[in-house]
């Protein structure tokens, strides 16, 4: 990927942070966009795990046909990076690509803890900051992270009808 590339999906990726911003966020929304994730993975048949949490708190979690015990690590690693640093794990990344940096101890961070990949995005509601994190793993980075977008989307436009 260029420099020119990367810095296009940075901007592109900031937007999606932007504007994906929840005017609430409780356990029946956990629910129903877990759900959806779900539904959306198994339409396609991939091979994830899903993961909701606010807080500390894990509100949904799925390990769809194909995922495994190592999904639910890289999960735990991406979200320590949306609660670190507040932006989704792949914006971190990136960044840090544009870069030429990595997230580890040089950061402040141990990488066996923190994985700066694509699929964990910020649960961000108005006027309180990020609450919470949803998480998809099991496909490559960039795959990841545009479904959680997808359905981050989807969720809120049904929201807002």
């Amino acid at each position: 990927m260029s420099d020119d590339e990367l810095q296009t999906l940075i901007a592109e990726v900031e937007e999606q942070e932007r504007r994906l911003v929840f005017p609430r966020f409780d356990e029946a929304d956990a629910w129903a966009l877990g759900c959806l994730l779900v539904n959306l993975a198994t339409e396609r048949n991939l091979p994830v795990a899903v993961d909701i949490r606010r807080g500390q708190q894990q509100l949904f979690h799925a390990g769809l046909p194909g995922s495994t015990a190592d999904n639910d690590t890289w999960i735990e690693r991406k979200v320590r990076v949306v609660y670190r640093f507040a932006s989704s794990s792949y914006l971190v990344g990136r960044r840090l690509a544009a870069k030429g940096r990595e997230l580890d101890a040089a950061m402040g961070v141990d990488p066996a803890r923190f994985a700066a990949h694509g699929g964990a995005f910020p649960i961000r509601v108005p006027g309180v900051g990020v609450v919470g994190a949803v998480t998809v793993s099991g496909l490559p980075q960039a795959e990841d992270h545009a479904l959680v977008v997808e359905a981050v989307e989807t969720f809120l436009a049904a929201d807002d009808e």
